[in-house]
């Protein structure tokens, strides 16, 4: 018997002793109660969540049901739906109407360009052109949004590019017959309803590419070689396999074109006319007018149409493709 064999060998306590003091009680308590550990963990970005952005939105909500008083100017403290009686207006009514006809059209030509796109991404790109898609749907979003609106207006402008190149392909005609359209023209495409639409998807375009793309991604390659064998052509195999199974994607990408264009401001201060959206109502309501009550009523809008839109996107499992 060897000599290590027979010396007994020292074994480590099964419980260690406790450390003592408070960093020793704190220890065993967290030890005894996990839920206490997290609560501590949570705590903080619950009160955050809570107080800063919740309790601001139930402030936003409260305002909306006072009222401006229209001789003196100043707020009326007291319960009522008269300015929520005012949003039905003509005029607000109206911009209520622009800015969801905006959202729903940008995000409809959203869908348009980002499909192919995405597909192309899903099913050939590799390797190398994998990660240059990448490059080239995120490099957009890495430069200032300011620039990237000025630097649209320069396009769109009556001196811009855009009227150059028209101008060399012998189609200034077909520009100015489209300007001088009553809703979508202008004296040039930066200061009308079409240039903020352009600007509109350009800006949001790579929201709802990522979300198609992820969700083609997840569709069987084999389904879409059955749907071919068994005779369907293409547009058939697009309307029953893929436009199907990629719909969550294009859900959940609208969320973000949809509400992104609902709450901008910017573009349209920038790019279009005198016309005004919910988010320039929102600012010279509560800025130049004063009526914080109205600008109140007006982003309610917003909160409620994308509340319904969140309930049925949900429903479409649009979440899971996000």
């Amino acid at each position: 018997m060897s000599l290590d064999a027979a010396m007994p060998r020292a074994t480590a306590p099964a419980i260690l002793p406790g450390s003592g003091g408070l960093r020793g009680a704190l220890s065993d308590l967290f030890w005894r109660r996990p839920k206490v550990l997290l609560l501590l963990m949570l705590l903080p970005p619950v009160l955050w969540l809570g107080i800063v952005y919740i309790g601001s939105l139930f402030a936003l909500l409260a305002q909306s049901f006072f009222s401006i008083d229209e001789f003196s100017g100043l707020i009326n403290r007291e319960f009522t739906l008269k300015t929520y009686g005012d949003l039905f207006q003509a005029a607000n009514l109206d911009i209520i109407l622009r800015t969801v006809t905006m959202a729903a059209l940008v995000t409809l030509a959203s869908v348009v360009v980002a499909f192919p796109i995405a597909y192309y991404a899903a099913r050939y790109a590799r390797g190398r052109w994998k990660a240059l898609f990448y490059l080239g749907i995120m490099l957009p979003l890495w430069s200032s949004y300011l620039v990237k609106i000025y630097a649209w207006k320069l396009i769109l402008a009556k001196e811009g590019i855009l009227t150059w190149l028209f101008g060399k392909l012998h189609l200034q005609w077909l520009l100015d017959a489209w300007l001088s359209l009553p809703v979508v023209g202008g004296n040039s495409l930066s200061v009308s309803f079409t240039g903020t639409f352009i600007v509109f998807v350009y800006v949001w375009l790579p929201f709802m590419i990522l979300p198609v793309q992820a969700a083609l991604e997840r569709v069987p390659g084999n389904l879409v070689e059955a749907s071919s064998d068994l005779g369907a052509s293409p547009g058939q195999t697009f309307r029953n396999v893929l436009f199907p199974l990629a719909l969550p994607g294009i859900v959940a990408g609208s969320i973000f074109t949809f509400s992104l264009t609902l709450g901008d401001y910017i573009i349209p201060q920038i790019i279009g006319t005198s016309r005004l959206f919910i988010g320039q109502a929102v600012y010279s309501q509560q800025g130049t007018a004063g009526n914080i009550p109205l600008a109140a009523a007006f982003t309610v809008v917003p909160i409620v149409i994308m509340g319904f839109y969140l309930w049925g996107a949900k429903r479409m499992g649009a979440f899971d493709a996000l």
